[in-house]
């Protein structure tokens, strides 16, 4: 599918891509794609006030109705999926098989969250005092913020917006400035669900936000925006939440990881080799969750590594819309110097590397291609606590499990980590208070992906953060605790007596 069909296929207008100051460039070649238009400071304090009309009409509608809403979102997503996927792969450099992954990701929460518009369940609660209710409800909390990476340019504006807009919020969305036009699609998507929906729905009920750095904090900010929700690096997160918390509202942070897996001695090297593999590579290592770090035992470590080292040597690298590929390019050239910084950092302490060098760079003189690179650290370097935003795989040996638990878990990030090993204790110990301290801690799976049940996000300067499913829609939502009285009497609670007979 060529780029005027793709932009045909999403009902992308000249006048949506073009006539703008702000360039967006495909990391597949460096050529300009489009010139969005920005958003003056005015026009996202008109959209902030825009969302708030909306939201007070939208909280109104059931939450079933709003429901209905998701489904027919979903249900335009299947049909617009190859062609949103293959957006996803031209604007921000994954390969088609993840940009068709990403929008299948959308799909899935919006199906999620159609049956939670009928779960939003509060608590009865017993009372103390005779002849008395007391009931907690989930109320929905106003405008939700929502400021993505262009790793996930739209999984991430979806798994908010499907569980806000169920709980009955509307939303803002400032995309990553390098991938603005996977937002402009999915806005006209979510436009055309509406008008699918009927007159129940608000105009201005999901709006975007074009933008560099100012716009997002011009977003956090404003105190008519009750939750931010941001996904981006640790230093980013750093700021949003000091500013939210500044003006006491909500913020969810889904940050930088650091992601480990430890390949016991009883491990299925089969599925473990295949799990590294694809963690390390995938999304050129631009993902979250992408393996950064694996400790091997020595038992196995000659087994395993030189497999590896055999698989980065054959791995296709291209053009991300090649079906054939399985790792497309850099996101841009900052993103090829971070990668080159670090290994020239590895070496210098040690570092045994194998590949990292730049490719392709005859055929895409503006694209950043580059050969994954494995890094076996020797010597005294025990671990590695700093993320690159780039295929970098740290190998590490070891021999005690506690020992590589400690490793893995003696780094500021704690998003994803995954244990391979056929030895139930080894497993229950990694998934045990005393284990992997990361808010994904997967056994016998790597740590790139997840499903939309479950809730993602990790801890420590991950930023403590739940996405998707379990009970993430509670971040969307203000908890009120009620007390009924249907007695005649005002019992007071804790058994307090109050002698009222001076004021008869």
């Amino acid at each position: 599918m060529d780029i005027k069909e793709i932009f045909k296929q999403l009902d992308l207008q000249d006048t949506d891509i073009n006539g703008g100051t702000l360039a967006v460039f495909s990391p597949t070649d460096g050529a300009r794609i489009g010139q969005v238009k920005i958003d003056s400071s005015a026009a996202i304090d008109s959209k902030i006030d825009q969302a708030q009309v909306a939201f007070k009409e939208w909280r109104n509608v059931p939450a079933p109705r709003r429901g209905e809403l998701v489904r027919i979102l979903g249900n335009i997503l299947r049909d617009k999926k190859e062609a949103l996927g293959s957006l996803v792969s031209l604007e921000c450099g994954k390969i088609y098989q993840e940009g068709l992954g990403e929008v299948q990701e959308m799909i899935d929460i919006c199906d999620f969250a159609v049956g939670q518009a009928r779960q939003l369940y509060g608590l009865t609660i017993a009372s103390e005092r005779p002849s008395h209710k007391m009931r907690e409800y989930w109320q929905p909390m106003g405008p939700i913020g929502v400021i993505s990476a262009f790793n996930f340019p739209v999984a991430v504006w979806a798994w908010n917006t499907a569980l806000a807009v169920v709980c009955g919020n509307s939303v803002l969305w400032k995309p990553s400035e390098k991938t603005p036009l996977t937002a402009i699609a999915c806005q006209k998507i979510f436009a055309q669900a509406v008008a699918e929906f009927g007159d129940d729905a608000p105009e201005y009920l999901s709006q975007i936000i074009i933008g560099e750095r100012e716009a997002g904090e011009q977003l956090v900010a404003s105190t008519k925006v009750p939750v931010i929700s941001a996904t981006g690096s640790s230093a980013m997160g750093r700021l949003v939440g000091t500013q939210v918390a500044k003006r006491f509202g909500r913020s969810l942070l889904e940050l930088g990881g650091n992601n480990a897996i430890i390949v016991a001695p009883t491990a299925d090297l089969s599925i473990a080799f295949q799990g590294i593999l694809f963690g390390a590579v995938g999304t050129c290592g631009q993902r979250c969750t992408s393996t950064r770090r694996i400790f091997v035992h020595a038992d196995v470590y000659d087994q395993l590594v030189p497999k590896l080292k055999r698989a980065y040597a054959q791995v296709k690298i291209g053009d991300p819309l090649d079906e054939s590929i399985l790792v497309g390019p850099l996101v841009d050239k900052d993103a090829f110097n971070n990668m080159q910084a670090a290994l020239v950092l590895a070496k210098k302490n040690g570092g045994d590397i194998i590949g990292g060098e730049r490719v392709l760079e005859d055929k895409y003189p503006a694209g950043y291609y580059v050969q994954p690179a494995i890094v076996e650290m020797q010597g005294d370097v025990d671990n590695v606590r700093e993320e690159t935003f780039a295929p970098i795989l740290y190998v590490f040996k070891y021999t005690d499990l506690e020992e590589a638990i400690h490793r893995q878990n003696d780094v500021p990030q704690g998003l994803s980590s995954a244990i391979f090993t056929r030895d139930v204790l080894e497993a229950e110990i990694f998934t045990s208070e005393s284990g992997s301290d990361c808010g994904i801690a997967n056994v016998n799976i790597g740590t790139s992906g997840a499903e939309i049940g479950g809730a993602f996000g990790g801890e420590k300067e991950t930023g403590g953060g739940r996405e998707s499913g379990s009970d993430a829609w509670k971040v969307y939502m203000r908890r009120m605790t009620s007390t009924l009285n249907y007695s005649k009497e005002l019992p007071l609670a804790q058994g307090i007596k109050l002698d009222l007979s001076d004021f008869d």
